[in-house]
């Protein structure tokens, strides 16, 4: 196995990375009340990180809680036991999260925790399900749990499951995290959200192209996420992540985005990551 990449066992730990909405346009809405998107997915070199340890017992247990969030509904242990059902596997696990990234932030946390739950126990439970069947479990969960899953970097469409491999330059991001949570169905709901945002071909997009259509609602109710929209403004075109709260700016390199970093008052909260061109476990699925 020399070169051929990490090997992940039940020793490892196992990525979660965040993604960054580089835009994001409501150009529709469905009958049953889902919202039709268009948006291009970017992994980031940051993120939480998981371990699993095997239980024989065939009990799924999360072995840190989060605070206020009934063990029973947090999403990685929804995904193991979907897992498990999908698979008619009996084998159980004990997992474990180290949080990194915010909650409400718009980079895709709990989502991205119930990929990995998703590709590592399909790996270490030696279930073998291909890589479509897995975002089909992911949907279940939530309409960003499929493309962690598929693991490229992707033009999406419909509610999230339509999505299109993209390739794109090597970036650095600097991604501020306002202090706030932003409830996604909150904005999703606001009455003056624009929702007609004219549909692109795939091919048609081209990094810098279009915004956020969810980033003025956002920054109407939360004027902290404008504050620091406008300070990231005097270096780039900052843009915030899906439905908030957090923004981010694109550098060509590493050094002018710690130039950047530097200058980030010491009461904001920030830091910097490289965009990735795949998830971390791609290959953990085919």
């Amino acid at each position: 196995m020399s070169g051929a990449g990490p090997i992940w066992d039940w020793h490892s730990t196992y990525p979660a990375p965040a993604k960054l909405n580089l835009f994001l346009h409501v150009v529709g809405r469905r009958a049953d009340g889902y919202h039709l998107l268009q948006t291009v997915f970017r992994f980031l070199g940051h993120g939480d990180r998981l371990r699993f340890s095997p239980r024989a017992d065939g009990a799924i247990r999360l072995a840190t809680p989060l605070p206020g969030v009934p063990a029973d509904g947090d999403l990685t242990v929804r995904a193991a036991r979907l897992l498990q059902a999908a698979s008619a596997c009996r084998s159980g696990v004990e997992i474990s999260i180290e949080k990194k990234l915010p909650f409400g932030g718009g980079l895709g946390g709990g989502s991205s925790d119930a990929a990995t739950v998703l590709l590592a126990l399909n790996h270490l439970w030696q279930l073998r399900l291909p890589r479509q069947r897995l975002q089909e479990i992911g949907l279940e969960l939530g309409a960003d749990v499929p493309i962690f899953v598929f693991g490229r970097n992707a033009f999406a469409e419909g509610v999230g499951e339509s999505l299109r491999a993209v390739d794109l330059p090597a970036s650095w991001y600097v991604v501020l995290e306002p202090p706030v949570q932003v409830a996604t169905a909150a904005i999703f709901g606001a009455p003056e959200l624009k929702r007609d945002s004219l549909p692109i071909a795939a091919e048609a997009w081209s990094p810098g192209f279009g915004g956020n259509d969810l980033q003025a609602v956002a920054c109407a109710r939360f004027p902290v996420i404008a504050e620091h929209l406008a300070w990231l403004s005097s270096y780039a075109r900052p843009r915030m992540s899906g439905s908030g709260a957090c923004v981010f700016a694109e550098f060509s390199s590493r050094e002018q985005a710690q130039s950047v970093l530097r200058q980030l008052p010491p009461t904001a909260r920030g830091w910097l990551a490289a965009g990735l061109q795949e998830h971390p476990l791609r290959a953990l699925a085919n």
